[in-house]
Order: structure tokens, then C-alpha cells, then sequence
């Protein structure tokens, strides 16, 4: 099989981090016996230093061809001046999900047993916990009207029925293929699109008689995912509420260094990256943990390809590297960026 994906390694580690994925799905598509055609393209700052644009459009043109998209990271102090759509997020990464419609951000917190003490939080707290945490992606306040007027600056927070409703449906089918519970978390004690969404979810919800649904506040879910995050399933909320939750989950797993993420739209379409950033204060000195981005392209193989046995390999692959303790400083090993993506290829491969 021909594995055709747009890599985009943008900025900071991502080309440290992405480099060490390459190696390892170099390894498996040997092993299976496929073969890679890798489009890599420019994303984020570097695509704004060599061409003046955070998103070109050859990059845009080709992640629509291949409909599979491994992304490394964007951004860094270096592009802090700029304003609005000048910037690698805001007009890249963000116009890139926008455009592709990937709605759905998926991402799971389950620490490995060789982590339990990397993590800040007591191993008895981690014990049994394995949720997925699914985001709205497309909607919210990041893609609201902005701005600023003689009275200070604003950010608008909209979202549709619609919106609302296709990712609660995808949260609850989720649920169906796990241990059948959904958490929906809002705000809905003070904000408007946080009733509108515990409406539609609760009318979604008729629909699932099998899945349990409960409500919760968005505050008290940042104390409850570390104080019983083993109660939860699938945890289903909007954007902003996402990014910072996700972020949170990170700490029962260690580091941020493990955790991959997929955003999903129609079909096969999906885009697959870590969900840190670009740390461009250890950029180039192999000290950055290339395991999350490792985990996205397996994720990839899983999701956009339906190769189930190779992204199976290379996850085995990462926790036989983990129990070894074959990894970067950040999780107590001693090993380079690239030394550990050429361990996990080797486990791969054997």
C-alpha cells in the first residue's frame, strides 16, 4: 500500500519530533510492506519567513489531495509581533482546520504504568484513569468576530445547533466503542452558547439510551479530572474549554510529551499532531520527547488508512521503549530526541 500524507513539520521541535516519526513509520511500512510518498510542505513561521504567509497554498492544496495530515508544531516568540491572521496560528493552523472542516479533536489521557511517577500527581489518583477528551475544534470564541474599539477589545464565543450537534453525536459514539458514559462539560450558569450546547447534547442524548450522560461544569471539571479522573469516559466540550482541559489531562500522564491528538472531519480526513507546542526554547538540542508525535503518525495509519496492526505495532513499540526506560529527560530517561525514534523504529522492525 502507497501511504500518501502531507507532513508539515513546522516550527521549533517539530522537525526534531517529526524526523524521529518518519524513522519509526519508515520501520513499519518496511516491516508490512508499504510504502511512504510524503508531501512536506511549509506551515506556521517558517512558512512565514520563506514565503510571507503562515499557511501557503501549496500546503493547503496538498493536505485536501492527501486527506491525512501529520503536523509537527507552530509558532514561537519570534512571531509575537505580528498581529491577527499575520500570525502561525491564527493563520495557519487555525484556517487550515477551518477550511479542512475538522470538527472533532480527540484526545486520550491514560498513563502508562512505567510514567506513574513522572506524573505531578499521586500514583493513587492515576490508577484506573483512560478518558478521551473530545473538543469542538471549528467553532467558539477562536473563530468569533474580534477586535478592539474605543472601549478596550472583544472576542465573540458563537456556536449553532449544528455545530453542537455533530460533535456531541461523535462524542456519543465514541462512547458506544468504550464503557459507554459521556461527560459533557460547559459553562451553562453564565453563559448562552453553554445552554444552547446543553440542549442540543441532551436531545443528542435521546438517541443513546445506552450511554450515560452527565453535565458539568467547567470549574469543577478542572478539579474533578485530577481528583477522580477515573470516573470519566468521554468528555465532551467546546473549543476554548478543550484546549485548556486537554492541557490539564497532560499532567496525570507525566508530560505532554506523550500525548497525541487527532482532528477529525468527514470521512478518512484527519489531521494528526501532539498536543504540545513548539518549545522553541529546546529547538535543536535533541532534549525534546518525540513519543507524542510518534503516537499521531500511528494514529494516522490507524484512522486514515484503517492499518490497524501497523499503528498497533508502534504503540507496543513506545511502551516496550517506556519500560526500558529508552527515553528523553523530561520523563527521567537520558536519551536524544532521535536516539529515542531510533529505538522505537528498531522495536518496530524487530
Amino acid at each position: 500500500m502507497k501511504i500518501n500524507f502531507t507532513y508539515l513539520p513546522g516550527d521549533g521541535i517539530g522537525p526534531e519530533i517529526g524526523s524521529a516519526a518518519l524513522l519509526v513509520l519508515g520501520a513499519a511500512a518496511q516491516k508490512f510492506g508499504h510504502s511512504l510518498d510524503i508531501e512536506k510542505h511549509l506551515i506556521g513561521g517558517i512558512a512565514i519567513d520563506e514565503v510571507g504567509t503562515p499557511l501557503p497554498v501549496e500546503t493547503l492544496a496538498s493536505a485536501k489531495k492527501t486527506k491525512a495530515i501529520l503536523l509537527g508544531a507552530v509558532g514561537g516568540p519570534k512571531w509575537d509581533h505580528l498581529k491577527g491572521v499575520d500570525r502561525p496560528e491564527l493563520g495557519g493552523l487555525l484556517p487550515l482546520r477551518k477550511t479542512l472542516q475538522l470538527y472533532a479533536n480527540v484526545r486520550p489521557a491514560k498513563p502508562y504504568a512505567a510514567l506513574l511517577d513522572a506524573s505531578p500527581i499521586k500514583p493513587e489518583y492515576l490508577e484506573g484513569v483512560d478518558f478521551v477528551i473530545m473538543r469542538e475544534l471549528t467553532g467558539g470564541i477562536y473563530f468569533g468576530n474580534k477586535g478592539r474599539d474605543n472601549l478596550g477589545a472583544y472576542d465573540e464565543c458563537r456556536y449553532s445547533d449544528a455545530e453542537v450537534r455533530r460533535i456531541a453525536v461523535r462524542a456519543f459514539d465514541l462512547a458506544r466503542t468504550r464503557r459507554g458514559k459521556v461527560t459533557s462539560v460547559d459553562k451553562s450558569n453564565v453563559l448562552e452558547t453553554s445552554r444552547l450546547w446543553r440542549e442540543v447534547v441532551n436531545d443528542v442524548a435521546k438517541d443513546y439510551p445506552d450511554v450515560e450522560l452527565e453535565h458539568t461544569l467547567v470549574d469543577a471539571m478542572a478539579m474533578h479530572m485530577l481528583s477522580r479522573g477515573k470516573d470519566f469516559d468521554v468528555i465532551l466540550t467546546e473549543n476554548m474549554f478543550g484546549d485548556i482541559l486537554t492541557d490539564e489531562a497532560a499532567m496525570l500522564c507525566g508530560s505532554m510529551g506523550v500525548i497525541p491528538s487527532a482532528s477529525l472531519g468527514a470521512g478518512k480526513l484527519g489531521l494528526f499532531e501532539p498536543i504540545h507546542g513548539s518549545a522553541p526554547d529546546i529547538a535543536g538540542q535533541g532534549l525534546a520527547n518525540p513519543i507524542a508525535m510518534i503516537l499521531s503518525a500511528a494514529w494516522m495509519l490507524r484512522s486514515s488508512f484503517d492499518l490497524e496492526e501497523e499503528a498497533s505495532t508502534i504503540e507496543l513499540a513506545v511502551e516496550t521503549a517506556l519500560n526500558a526506560n529508552q527515553c528523553t529527560s523530561d520523563i527521567g530517561g537520558t536519551l536524544s530526541t532521535h536516539e529515542v525514534g531510533d529505538m522505537i523504529a528498531s522495536y518496530v522492525g524487530s
